[in-house]
């Protein structure tokens, strides 16, 4: 059977002043197991044979040490926490509420470093011990989401959400959103890496039955068109009105102009001729000048 008692990194007991230093206090729990807790740690001055709560952690050195301040998580608890340093030979540092943050260890975090969380994003995550007593971040899982999400109405259809990325998987990214949803990011939805712990701004796109809901990154046609539509007639406006792009143009050539797929130009190319503000010739596309 456990001791309750026992001193173990990410616990937080009830313990006992046992003396004081010039630096600090010697605590003790009822087997006479001693750790310091510096005066730097304490809340208050302190006196012999007083009971203070404290939290129990690793050092800078590895060694265990006592705060009265209390962290946002321990062994037994989840939170969202704050990237707060990132060093790609050992992981990501996470905010838990004292002087010491959490690392969350590159191996497990994703071997593709650009998906790796930065600086301000958030993860939910507990704490957990080694084999060699060594305290760190334990990512939750999709389980442990569930459990605080909610289902989606069916009346939020394109509307625009907001949420943290917890998950990636083989065809997307799940996010958590302000509302409790769960959210399916395909990534055919998205023309960007999306980071894990990122916060992101996307637009339902469909209710499933389960209460879940599949979302996307990119604007609704309509309005994507008239973005890309703008681009080009800027570039037209920027060239004495022509431009050697036309709706014949290597995928490539677009690409590498004006970063729109062949798809995305034509659409938006056809958009402009319907509205009688470019024609286009063999040798390119002219802007139409107003009368």
């Amino acid at each position: 059977m456990m001791n309750l008692n026992a001193m173990k990194p990410g616990t937080t007991l009830h313990l006992t002043v046992a003396r004081t230093t010039e630096i600090g206090y010697i605590l003790m729990n009822s087997n006479r197991d001693e750790v310091f807790l510096h005066q730097l740690e304490a809340s208050e001055g302190l006196e012999e044979n007083q009971k203070v709560n404290v939290f129990l952690y690793q050092d800078h050195q590895g060694r265990l040490a006592a705060t009265m301040t209390m962290p946002f998580i321990d062994l037994n608890s989840v939170a969202w926490l704050e990237v707060v340093g990132v060093k790609h030979n050992l992981g990501v540092f996470l905010n838990i509420g004292i002087k010491k943050d959490l690392l969350l260890s590159k191996d497990d975090l994703e071997t593709d470093r650009n998906l790796w969380p930065q600086e301000g994003d958030k993860l939910y995550c507990g704490m957990k011990i080694d084999k060699r007593g060594r305290l760190f971040a334990d990512l939750a899982t999709s389980e442990e989401i569930e459990t605080l999400s909610e289902p989606a109405p069916d009346t939020i259809r394109n509307q625009y959400l907001e949420g943290y990325v917890y998950r990636h998987g083989e065809l997307g990214v799940l996010i958590f959103t302000d509302e409790q949803y769960i959210a399916f990011l395909h990534e055919d939805e998205t023309d960007r890496i999306v980071r894990l712990g990122e916060r992101v701004k996307v637009r339902v796109t469909f209710i499933r039955e389960d209460g879940r809901i599949n979302v996307s990154l990119k604007a609704p046609k309509e309005i994507a068109y008239g973005e890309d539509a703008e681009t080009i007639l800027a570039y037209l406006s920027e060239n004495d009105g022509f431009m050697p792009y036309h709706d014949k143009s290597s995928p490539d050539e677009i690409k590498e102009q004006f970063h729109l797929s062949k798809a995305a130009f034509k659409r938006a190319i056809g958009k402009l001729l319907k509205e009688k503000k470019v024609e286009q010739s063999p040798e390119g596309t002219r802007l139409i000048e107003k009368k």
